[in-house]
């Protein structure tokens, strides 16, 4: 198992769960819905105080990945004032930001849901997770695509 996934397994068990909002308000993590242009969402903190900031023009799928993807840094990077997530920047090769995907995509999909679904892309549509980032899932400590039987098919257990 990852580091990041046995860290969300773990938040989902302390806090019964796997919403982000819910988890951020649990965590005393402010939420702000504010017009941000391009930008889909970023995670500051200001001495004590924590905060995600979420576009407020994002539907409600993508507002909640956002969270999710925002409350990774939260969780695995609470010093660092994060980068603006943009929609160009979803799959990022920035450390930090594929970190923060892959924590929001554990989260999300959880492996009994992903489990209830004939393939990776039905589970991520039916949940909003976007497609750029799917491949980050990992199912019993392996990375999601080593299942696949071709690059975007039905995946075996």
């Amino acid at each position: 198992m990852s580091h990041i996934k046995s860290i969300v397994n773990k938040l989902i068990n302390r806090h019964k769960t796997n919403d982000p909002f819910e988890i951020a308000a649990l965590k005393n993590i402010t939420i702000l819905f504010n017009y941000l242009g391009e930008t889909l969402g970023f995670f500051s903190s200001y001495k004590r105080a924590k905060f995600i900031h979420i576009n407020n023009y994002l539907d409600e799928p993508m507002r909640r990945f956002v969270c999710a993807h925002e409350l990774g840094h939260a969780v695995l990077h609470p010093r660092v004032n994060t980068p603006f997530l943009k929609s160009s920047t979803l799959f990022s090769v920035n450390r930090l930001e594929r970190e923060a995907n892959e924590f929001a995509v554990e989260l999300l999909l959880p492996d009994e849901v992903v489990r209830e679904y004939q393939t990776i892309y039905e589970a991520a549509a039916a949940y909003g997770v976007p497609e750029e980032v799917v491949e980050l899932k990992r199912l019993d400590g392996s990375w999601l695509r080593k299942f696949w039987h071709d690059e975007r098919s039905y995946f075996c257990f």
